[in-house]
């Protein structure tokens, strides 16, 4: 709400804070509507609103594939494989529940709570490497939902499918438009996407297992070896498949306040991740695990992809209806994932300039920058045997290791050193307690990251790059307490009150 005075207060309505803004804030370089934050009233997602996000989330062409890349590059059997999926599906709960608290509380998205830990301005540093690899997976995800485009369009529209790799762009394109425009449209129409989505997608995935099933064997499909070498410790392969895995929603163990500001208790947002996370991840992997070992009785060839693979299928009707199915599925994926938080993010740096319909046309923007080079080739303007998905996706899950001091950091500020009390006037104010750098969260994301990047550079330190979405979080999170405690006083405690 906007006050009719100068000076800002915070407004305890129950448990949670609403910020009453007076001059002070609204008049900051540091502020705009989109990203101040979220009224009471407004916070209107329930247990099943959050479990739905997750499902419309979790089920993706990514998620699909993870089973298959366990077993190939990490050395596990399949039940090892998807073990590993469920336990850092389970592990990565702790930071989102924790990390999606001050969003609830207070109203905040991401790169605002960041302002504690880092500063105003020092901020928008882990904000922009944030935003960098959602543009990434954006890109990448629009790609898979542009293919799905094609192919639906090829078996309902005579002579599209001549077009090849030019029916591709287009559908990129399309997929692109439909993507941001979602967003353009707030955080309701991204709730009632995920929420008729959810249902859909799961009544699909148990369809897809119940048909594949009778065309394998469980037995002899959960009897297949791991590929590790003989005699190989399996615990050292196993904690390196779960901390990959992990690693898949590092991203998302940060900007979850970006949700979790819209939802009514700190009761439903912890129950609808809890209900909507593991199970559907590891559901849709083993599901992935099945399909894949069924498509050589299927269409002849192993095919880890469920695009190709359902594109290979001979009658046109289930074709359209897979391909409207996938198209749903990674529509609900990247909304949520891959451009909330960049949207916000872009914000963050400047809020007077860029608001939310900015945000989200400069991520399509990068997302389309990203993916220049493959789209270039699928033009046939350009040959290269290089491919950018492929690339990025090794790229990025790499990048995302570096997140993990983040999360750390983030946890440490707002449970230990802050005490879950921010004054959040001062989140936005021009020269508030917040304002500039914060040295303890710079060095505390700096030590690990140096250490990271060494690792992989040097060849040695290879257990700290090799879990190190654990060693990066716990490093940084000790860290961070270490300097809040020795090096600077700057760490308020208190919630301004309403007078």
């Amino acid at each position: 709400m906007k006050s009719t005075s100068a000076e800002s207060t915070a407004v305890k309505v129950g448990e949670f804070y609403e910020l009453n803004a007076g001059s002070d804030v609204t008049s900051s370089n540091h502020y705009n509507d989109d990203i101040a934050p979220t009224q009471v009233k407004d916070r209107t997602w329930n247990v099943w609103n959050v479990a739905a996000l997750w499902v419309g989330m979790a089920i993706c062409v990514p998620t699909y594939t993870l089973g298959g890349v366990l077993t190939a590059y990490f050395g596990l059997s399949v039940m090892e494989a998807l073990m590993a999926i469920l336990i850092a599906n389970i592990i990565v709960l702790i930071p989102l529940t924790l990390n999606a608290f001050p969003g609830t509380k207070f109203g905040i998205p991401f790169p605002v709570l960041l302002r504690s830990s880092f500063g105003m301005v020092g901020s928008n540093i882990p904000c922009l490497i944030r935003a960098l690899v959602a543009c990434g997976w954006f890109g990448i995800q629009t790609m898979f939902g542009g293919l799905a485009i094609h192919i639906l369009l090829s078996n309902l529209v005579p002579g599209w499918e001549s077009l090849g790799g030019t029916g591709e762009v287009i559908g990129f394109f399309t997929f692109l438009v439909l993507n941001l425009y979602i967003v353009i449209k707030g955080a309701e129409s991204i709730k009632i996407l995920e929420t008729l989505a959810a249902p859909l997608l799961l009544a699909v995935g148990i369809g897809l297992m119940m048909w594949a099933s009778p065309k394998i064997s469980y037995a002899e499909l959960l009897a297949i070896p791991a590929n590790r070498p003989e005699g190989a410790s399996f615990w050292g392969y196993f904690f390196a498949g779960v901390t990959a895995m992990v690693g898949f929603w590092a991203t998302l163990s940060l900007n979850i306040p970006d949700f979790s500001r819209y939802v009514r208790s700190q009761k439903d947002q912890i129950s609808g991740q809890i209900i909507g996370l593991p199970l559907t991840m590891f559901f849709f992997a083993a599901l992935g695990v099945v399909l894949t070992a069924a498509s050589t009785t299927l269409v002849g060839e192993t095919i880890s992809d469920p695009v190709t693979l359902i594109g290979k299928i001979e009658n046109p009707f289930w074709v359209v209806v897979a391909m409207i199915i996938i198209i749903v599925a990674t529509l609900s994926t990247n909304t949520a994932a891959n451009i909330v938080s960049p949207t916000n993010d872009f914000q963050n740096v400047a809020p007077k300039k860029i608001n939310q319909t900015r945000g989200v046309l400069l991520t399509g923007l990068i997302g389309v920058l990203l993916m220049s080079w493959e789209l270039l080739k699928k033009l046939g303007w350009i040959e290269s045997d290089v491919s950018v998905e492929a690339m990025y996706s090794g790229w990025l899950l790499g990048y995302s290791s570096l997140l993990g001091p983040i999360a750390g950091i983030m946890i440490v500020d707002y449970f230990v050193v802050k005490r879950q009390e921010l004054s959040l006037p001062d989140l936005y104010k021009k020269q508030g307690i917040y304002s500039g750098f914060n040295t303890n969260g710079l060095i505390a994301f700096a030590v690990p990251v140096l250490l990271t990047l060494f690792s992989i550079t040097s060849g040695q330190l290879n257990w700290f790059y090799q879990y190190g979405w654990f060693t990066g979080s716990i490093l940084g999170g000790i860290i961070y307490w270490f300097c809040a405690k020795t090096l600077t006083a700057n760490n308020p405690s208190m919630v301004a009150q309403a007078e």
